[in-house]
């Protein structure tokens, strides 16, 4: 799956369950996820990328899998590489990796909307 086409579908789930206060830090937490996958996966050929969009309370878990057992760390080193995890650990309200049934991982986070009264 693409990033492009993984952000269309999570925006339609959103709009769906009435969660669009959070789509714009839904939508960057899953074109890192999948960005991650895509660049360090080394995904065997055959093998695709997938999504799913869970409704949580008052927001959404999204999950990314891949065939690659390699384990994403997080960087906030200031190095070039992994930064992108430091984003997704910071809009969302907490995000960590799963094996998987077979070969791979699965890489998640959950974001949800600021309870009222919370700045």
């Amino acid at each position: 799956m693409s990033v492009r086409r993984a952000r269309g579908e999570l925006g339609s789930a959103l709009a769906n369950w009435g969660l669009a206060a959070i789509e714009d830090a839904a939508l960057l937490v899953l074109s890192e996820l999948m960005t991650n996958a895509v660049v360090h996966a080394r995904v065997p050929p055959g093998r695709e990328i997938e999504t799913q969009f869970l409704p949580q309370p008052n927001g959404v878990r999204i999950q990314v899998d891949d065939a690659d057992d390699t384990r994403p760390q997080l960087n906030d080193q200031g190095m070039e590489s992994g930064r992108g995890l430091v984003l997704v650990a910071k809009l969302s309200d907490r995000w960590g990796v799963s094996g998987r049934n077979g070969v791979g991982k699965s890489v998640w986070a959950v974001v949800t909307a600021p309870r009222e009264g919370w700045a």
